[in-house]
């Protein structure tokens, strides 16, 4: 019989639904809200024991469950209280979450943002997709004020019409780790192009380091003086038009309007993180994929230390300090200055349990969305797959810079990831350049001596830097055996561009 009120239903997350792809091998969580300690019975169709627990005082749950090893069989979750849930064709198998901006968001085929114009031969691309095992849960477009407690959205299955609007990274991430693994795969997609990184840390987390709560102040600051901004460029525009009107053959010119902070996402710390992020973070995930960068690029320098703040903060939520966090290095782009390709590549040297996915050779001076999307796909899966899947013997990086020596009038540069040798592909080496203390660089001649670059120039004797690819645009031309292209990078630590830029 029934109290004074009636009892209220047990409810799902958003995430906790049909279709749904679970962490195998793992002790998951699944959680919802209920009647102030109302009880709650879990049972898989997998399980032998069936879990039990009591909503707290505010109605929420959670209850940790094990799930044996992935295979291809249909499972239920059923979930008892005042009612009854029941969660069908739940697999088992790799979670991975894939979020960022614009070059993650990035659709197979033709999107609702204009930027997002497709794969290449996206048609055809789209059409072949048919595999009910890979699935993706998408999460729109989200901002929170506090961390939310839900999102919305569905898993859906991959095949042709569903796919039209996935993550092309994320698929095809998806797709590789398919192909070896042969285990369901599900991916969480989260971007949003456009945004910076620190829209998608914690607030908190910026607030608590020293060197990042100027991101937070700064962006205070200029929502506070909006109003007033405003207000004096709409009186200098009317006294523009007048003194236009009164002397039109005097040259006079306006200053632009002030930009408005955008409080909905890009510039606003934290909100991204709690309305995409927060929300699914009790989720056991095997690890994240991560492709941002190009809107804090201004900012390179500070990126430095953003960036490794944001992974640490993640796994912290996500409650695994070895949460593997693999991100893709800035393509070549007009906009996009070394600096940015720099501080991607000092993360990964300082940051553990991390992989970098190098670029240059898929870039487009004038589209900053390069259309090959299966290229970062597959370079993403090959850190998965050699770090967290045993596949041993795959070169998953190319070769990245260790030292150098400075031996008569020449400059010995060491790499990393070189085994197998390296290779310069049509060609003698391109994008090199080398300076002396006076810090001009000039293009230098290099050559391959095993896994060693020797570095030289006629018009620099007494060489005490090199750079190479160091420019928004390079075209480099440097790989290991493995057809994989070396990162950028420099040996100097001269002040740069974005130094001091908050």
């Amino acid at each position: 019989m029934m109290s004074g009120r009636a009892m209220a239903d047990i409810r799902l997350p958003a995430l906790i639904a049909d279709n749904m792809i679970l962490q195998q091998k793992s002790e998951i969580m699944v959680w919802g809200w209920a009647d102030p300690r109302e009880k709650i019975r879990l049972s898989g169709s997998w399980a032998k024991i069936e879990p039990i627990t009591r909503a707290d005082e505010k109605g929420s749950w959670k209850i940790l469950l094990a799930t044996p090893a992935a295979n291809k069989i249909s499972y239920t979750l059923k979930f008892k209280g005042n009612n009854t849930i029941v969660v069908r064709n739940v697999m088992l198998g790799e979670v991975w979450l894939c979020s960022g901006q614009s070059n993650m968001e990035f659709t197979l085929a033709k999107g609702p943002s204009g930027y997002q114009n497709g794969v290449n031969d996206f048609e055809a691309e789209v059409a072949k997709i048919n595999n009910p095992l890979i699935r993706v849960y998408a999460i729109p477009r989200t901002i929170g004020d506090s961390a939310l407690a839900d999102t919305k959205g569905n898993w859906k299955e991959a095949n042709a019409q569903n796919a039209r609007l996935f993550s092309a990274v994320a698929y095809y991430y998806g797709r590789e780790l398919f192909g070896k693994l042969n285990v369901p795969i599900g991916l969480i997609s989260s971007s949003w192009g456009g945004t910076k990184a620190e829209a998608w840390t914690p607030k908190d987390v910026l607030l608590a380091d020293s060197d990042l709560q100027i991101i937070v102040r700064n962006f205070d600051e200029r929502v506070k003086a909006y109003p007033q901004n405003l207000k004096r460029y709409e009186a200098d525009f009317a006294k523009w038009k007048l003194d236009t009107a009164i002397a039109k053959k005097k040259s006079l010119s306006l200053s632009r309007p002030p930009t408005r902070p955008n409080i909905a996402n890009a510039d606003s710390p934290g909100k991204l993180y709690n309305g995409m992020i927060a929300p699914v973070s009790p989720y056991k995930i095997k690890g994240v994929i991560w492709y941002q960068g190009e809107s804090n690029a201004g900012r390179a320098y500070q990126y430095r230390k953003l960036f490794p703040t944001l992974i640490r903060s993640w796994r912290s939520d996500f409650h695994n300090p070895k949460m593997p966090f693999y991100f893709v290095q800035i393509s070549p782009h007009n906009s996009q200055n070394p600096e940015i390709r720099e501080a991607q590549l000092l993360t990964y040297r300082i940051a553990p349990y991390t992989g970098i996915v190098v670029t240059t050779d898929n870039g487009d001076s004038v589209n900053i969305h390069p259309r090959n999307k299966e290229l970062v796909g597959k370079r993403l899966s090959i850190w998965a797959l050699s770090h967290d899947y045993g596949y041993k013997g795959l070169a998953y990086s190319g070769p990245l810079y260790k030292s150098m020596q400075v031996e008569k009038g020449m400059i010995s540069v060491k790499f990393d990831e070189a085994d197998g040798g390296l290779v310069a592909k049509d060609g003698d080496l391109k994008e090199f350049t080398i300076a002396g203390d006076d810090q001009i660089f000039y293009p230098a001649q290099a050559k391959i001596k095993g896994n060693t670059i020797i570095v030289t120039s006629m018009q620099v004797p007494n060489p005490v830097a090199v750079r190479f690819a160091w420019r928004n645009v390079p075209c480099p031309n440097l790989y290991n055996s493995a057809g994989l292209p070396a990162s950028p990078f420099r040996t100097d630590n001269w002040k740069g561009i974005t130094e001091g830029k908050n």
